[in-house]
């Protein structure tokens, strides 16, 4: 074979070579599934850092962050115009989308007044590190208000509210603050109560002292206690207040007659007669 040949065979073996494997490479890339390709996101405004319930929102409280187009955000916004001015009701972090949900509305203002739902009442009660439980309650906890009421002879702690939630700790200035890292203030605790447990709450405050009862959040069921006393706490049982005596006249005892004597024993006229004689003898 002379060098021509050769050449001609090692050409039409690297063209059937070549062949071959651009066919593979066309069924793999058929046989291969199918990429789904990121579409452009769409504008949603987010929170530019942490911003606690209350806040009037300000433009640099917010920013503009591109979002999935296929997972949208129910209720979000793609302007900041429309959100300047408007009260949050509950918390947003840093990146969190600005929802509908959690916006008061244009009437309402910002504060607190948009937290409270309708019927409910908002109290404050002055604490320190002891009856604030230590600074561990922030807002969102449950408690219980325990009263103690010290006057006289009387001396009683018992749960005068139970399972409340804490709308704000601290003063509103604290709740301007940003809480990332720092402990929540306790000088103030404001609860969410019904008017009648608002009326409890305040009598029990000038009546005595408060002191709060951190609850689990999954524990909801109504707190049922008696209260408990000093001569309870001591072991000696709760005492109940004597009733007083009541005089009652003695009865007037009566001597019983003697009983009457026996009757006399019964005589008995048996008539006899003998013949023509008639006659009648007594028996006794």
């Amino acid at each position: 074979m002379n060098r021509g040949t050769r050449t001609l065979v090692v050409i039409a073996v690297a063209v059937a070579v070549a062949t071959l494997a651009t066919m593979a490479v066309y069924r793999a890339v058929l046989n291969s599934p199918v990429r789904e390709v990121e579409r452009a996101g769409v504008p949603v405004v987010v929170a530019a850092r942490h911003l606690p319930p209350g806040t009037k929102l300000a433009a640099a409280d917010l920013r503009i962050a591109m979002w999935p187009a296929r997972n949208p955000v129910p209720g979000a916004f793609d302007t900041t115009e429309s959100l300047i001015e408007r009260g949050l009701v509950a918390e947003l972090v840093e990146n969190e989308p600005v929802t509908s949900a959690k916006l008061a509305t244009s009437e309402a203002g910002a504060g607190l007044p948009p937290l409270i739902p309708p019927g409910m009442r908002a109290i404050s009660m002055q604490v320190n590190d002891v009856i604030g439980v230590a600074g561990f309650i922030a807002p969102g906890d449950r408690v219980d208000v325990v009263a103690t009421i010290s006057k006289n002879e009387f001396n009683m702690s018992r749960v005068v509210v139970s399972n409340v939630k804490v709308l704000a700790a601290g003063t509103r200035s604290d709740q301007r603050r940003p809480q990332i890292g720092d402990g929540p203030a306790t000088g103030v605790v404001t609860l969410l109560v019904t008017p009648a447990d608002g009326e409890r709450v305040a009598l029990a405050s000038v009546e005595g002292r408060l002191h709060l009862t951190l609850r689990n959040p999954l524990d909801g069921d109504a707190t049922a206690t008696s209260g408990v006393r000093i001569a309870a706490l001591l072991g000696q049982g709760d005492p109940v207040a004597a009733a007083p005596a009541v005089v009652r006249p003695r009865p007037r005892v009566v001597a019983a007659a003697p009983p009457p004597p026996p009757p006399p024993p019964k005589i008995y006229t048996v008539e006899t007669i003998r013949a023509a004689k008639r006659t009648e003898e007594v028996v006794k």
